[in-house]
């Protein structure tokens, strides 16, 4: 049985009182079973990370960097384990860990290494002429953060480096089902020579643990990344105790393909974008608008596509697509389709849950839906799958309207030859990234966050140190003079 929380440097089980289950979607086996941490273990990690933050705070960029690069090489001589517990834990294939989250996620670390030595302010200067002004990025605290099951490395990664590398502290809650490599990253930054409690990590019920982080008078500051729904809810907790809050929540994002479109790369781009991680992507393809003249022959490679892809064991390294996280998420993938059925839908490829061996995991077959309006269920809510739906579009006005008649603005991409018409999807289109001839690629360097009720806020890149620090103005008299001439505003020197 493993310990579900980290805290102060070391492990300790936790007091919730009960065990979770962490299952391999593949097959339903038992990975781990973890005794999951309580409002106490909260309270024991907020005290750790506090009485942590004052000398983490203090350390030099220099000293922070230096740790951080000895946290990249210690991930790195490790990367075949993080790659395989990924995979056990969340379904993923072998090759998407081993080929992305895990080289991703390290290569995040090495970023931050970096960025923490270019923490800056605004250069000192004599702004009205009679003081000298500088301005100072400052830690904000110890930083409570909750991070989704799709991808629990790379997300732990963007939780904990921009908050640590800044100076902060950080109590990490971890999603329930896959909780081991933040467990295991948590004991990997202590061996790198981060102070205890520098990280620290609890696993518990998002309700009880993660309420409770959130609303902890010790926080002060939550990032949270998961569905729109919850993140309302910790907008709503965070409120109380006015705490900064980051979000990065849901998303439905628009594939633009223009009549002048490479179609292949463009059918191409549309399997990669939908199907990366199952589909279980907030960025994820789910939504093509294609120009009628492309219209056919874009869903019929696609939909050729589509078919050709492998399902099997995650651990095969030909193994294309795995299983959803549960069977839970199967069951809710398999409603949309069927109710897009009834109504209509024509179901190109895929549309049901294959047998045979993989009727033992949580699979569903990629698919490609098409004869659906762009009010329908299946083209306006968030699905979380392995699902796209193609719709076709007349002018070029048409096609960036529907793009944009959404509540989400994640991310989105454009496919043309044009450069203006490229030019004007990246202006127009209301999202935080958009992709013009591909769809998924990230890079450390680069932020990423959304618009409208995908969440504010940025992870990765420069731009994340505005979430994670005080911008902190100071201003020195030059002078020397007693009587400043602005006080005569308040009283003036008495007459005799």
């Amino acid at each position: 049985m493993t310990d579900a929380v980290f805290s102060g440097g070391r492990f300790r089980p936790g007091t919730g009182g009960e065990t979770f289950d962490v299952i391999n979607p593949a097959d339903g086996s038992l990975v781990e079973r973890m005794p999951i941490a309580g409002v106490a273990d909260v309270e024991s990690a907020v005290a750790d990370a506090t009485e942590a933050f004052g000398d983490w705070s203090r350390a030099t960029p220099g000293e922070r960097s230096a740790a951080l690069t000895r946290l990249a090489a210690r991930l790195d001589s490790r990367a075949r384990e993080y790659a395989e517990a990924e995979t056990r834990q969340t379904g993923k294939p072998i090759r998407l860990t081993t080929e992305f989250d895990v080289p991703g996620s390290i290569d995040n670390v090495s970023f931050f290494a970096g960025a923490a030595r270019h923490l800056e302010g605004k250069a000192s200067a004599e702004w009205d002429g009679v003081h000298t002004s500088m301005v100072r990025r400052e830690p904000i605290g110890v930083v409570g953060s909750i991070a989704p099951w799709n991808y629990p490395l790379q997300m732990a990664m963007w939780k904990v480096l921009p908050a640590i590398s800044a100076g902060n502290t950080i109590v990490l809650k971890p999603a329930e089902m896959t909780p081991l490599t933040s467990l295991m990253l948590a004991e990997d930054c202590v061996a790198a020579g981060i102070p205890a409690g520098v990280v620290n990590v609890v696993m518990g019920a998002g309700r009880q643990v993660g309420e409770a982080l959130i609303s902890h008078p010790g926080i002060s500051m939550v990032s949270f990344t998961g569905s729109t729904p919850v993140g309302k809810r910790v907008m709503e907790l965070a409120t109380q105790s006015v705490k900064r809050v980051h979000l990065e929540l849901g998303g439905k994002a628009p594939f633009v393909v223009f009549d002048d479109a490479d179609l292949e790369a463009a059918a191409h781009g549309a399997v990669a974008g939908a199907l990366i991680n199952t589909g279980q992507d907030c960025t994820a393809a789910t939504r093509a608008y294609v120009q009628r003249p492309l219209y056919d022959a874009f869903v019929a490679l696609t939909g050729e596509l589509y078919s050709g892809v492998r399902l099997g064991d995650p651990m095969d390294p030909a193994t294309d697509l795995g299983p959803l996280i549960s069977v839970r998420q199967q069951q809710a993938v398999a409603g949309f389709v069927e109710r897009a059925r009834g109504y209509g839908a024509t179901i190109v490829a895929g549309g049901e849950v294959p047998g045979g061996d993989l009727a033992r995991g949580a699979y569903y077959r990629p698919t490609l839906v098409t004869d659906v309006s762009h009010d329908s269920e299946i083209a306006k809510d968030e699905i979380f799958g392995p699902v796209l739906v193609v719709l076709p579009f007349d002018s070029d006005d048409e096609g960036l309207r529907l793009a944009n008649d959404t509540i989400y603005g994640l991310a989105a991409s454009a496919w043309t030859t044009d450069i203006f018409r490229g030019l004007r999807a990246s202006r127009e289109i209301q999202a935080g990234c958009v992709w013009i001839n591909d769809h998924i690629p990230i890079v450390s360097e680069m932020p990423h966050g959304g618009y409208k009720q995908s969440g504010f806020g940025k992870d990765m890149s420069d731009y994340s140190f505005e979430e994670y620090t005080n911008v902190k103005h100071v201003s020195m008299d030059i002078t020397g003079v007693a009587r400043k001439p602005w006080h005569r505003t308040i009283f003036t020197e008495p007459t005799t």
